[in-house]
């Protein structure tokens, strides 16, 4: 049902568009339905309602995004810092590894390292 405020008839609403032409009412006079709903806040409050939904959509869409690239930048960051941490790890065993040879050659020159080619030293009984 189409209530016209501008000439008080019911007329049947006009299904075959989804507006109501202006011939037979204009959009502010129009009323549909239940008589109280007029037909251009009808449509105003659909398109507002339309609106907040697609504006939610893209504002969780452009969010799934901005934290799917940062997954990505953080599994990336955290790969550099394995690298780096590997990379200290073994600049510390080569230090160590240069430290242990220079104590051997002040052990060596104080003779405090026992020979390395002949574990077994004889015992000097006195």
């Amino acid at each position: 049902c189409l209530w016209c405020y501008t000439n008080n008839t019911c007329i049947d609403y006009p299904v075959r568009s989804i507006l109501p032409p202006s011939s037979l009412c204009s959009l502010s006079n129009a009323q549909w339905g239940v008589c109280w709903i007029n037909v251009e806040a009808l449509i105003i409050a659909i398109a507002v309602v339309a609106g907040l939904i697609l504006v939610s959509i893209a504002i969780c869409c452009c969010y799934c995004c901005y934290c799917r690239r940062r997954s990505r930048r953080s599994d990336e960051e955290e790969e550099r810092l394995a690298r780096k941490r590997e990379e200290r790890r073994l600049q510390s065993l080569q230090r160590k590894h240069e430290r242990k040879l220079k104590h051997d050659e002040i052990r060596k020159k104080y003779g405090l390292l026992q020979d390395s080619d002949n574990p077994y030293s004889r015992f000097e009984n006195e």
